[in-house]
């Protein structure tokens, strides 16, 4: 049973973690009974992660079935403002108080982040982890509540930025001006080179939007 090969994630996490991976995209029908034979599981833990999710906004009724949301032009804006605030703090939190062993992983982050390049997808999953390392080098559990919040609207966006011609190769040259930063403990530096980062983030979407 797929229970006893993943026994620390519960079915809200499972599915959860799908769709941030794209397994489920925006519009996407989730059926009870198929991702209860996908995950293993009863379907009364998929019913109540269902409804959970639902509660926050990630799941819509579409009649009786439940879709994977999707943002609209409104709600990506007011998502960006938000998270240009937290990720701003965090960056200078980590600026603050990352260890000598979170900074080292960051570097070394950018470094690798090079040979993918030419791979979007693989570059975007990247992405994603190199926020969630300024994140939790914050040391502040209350910000990395909120900014998993945040992150976890973003899955409802059916497309990466990171996938527009040359913004890979731009995300890594933005991504060593934050870690330049953190590293020489310059909070006002990091904050700003992370809030630049996600406000050029947000223009690239805006274009994607308008040529979609």
């Amino acid at each position: 049973m797929a229970q006893n090969t993943r026994p620390n994630k519960d079915a809200y996490t499972l599915i959860l973690e799908a769709i941030d991976v794209g397994v489920y995209k925006p519009g996407d029908r989730l059926v009870e009974s198929d991702l209860a034979e996908k995950f293993g599981m009863s379907r009364t833990p998929i019913r109540e992660a269902l409804q959970r999710l639902e509660t926050q906004s990630l799941l819509a009724r579409d009649g009786r079935s439940l879709i994977v949301n999707s943002l609209d032009h409104n709600q990506m804006a007011e998502l960006y403002v938000v998270r240009s605030e937290l990720e701003g703090l965090a960056a200078r939190l980590a600026a603050r108080h990352a260890t000598a062993e979170e900074v080292r992983v960051l570097q070394d982050m950018v470094l690798a982040d090079a040979d993918l390049v030419d791979d979007p997808s693989a570059l975007a999953r990247s992405n994603r982890r190199f926020h969630k390392q300024i994140h939790l080098a914050s040391h502040n559990r209350y910000l990395v509540q909120q900014l998993d919040l945040v992150h976890r609207s973003m899955a409802l966006m059916a497309t990466t930025s990171i996938a527009v011609e040359g913004r890979g190769e731009d995300t890594l040259v933005e991504h060593q001006a934050i870690v330049d930063a953190i590293t020489a403990r310059n909070e006002d530096g990091a904050d700003e080179a992370l809030r630049k980062h996600i406000s050029t983030a947000f223009v690239t979407r805006l274009k994607q939007e308008n040529e979609g």
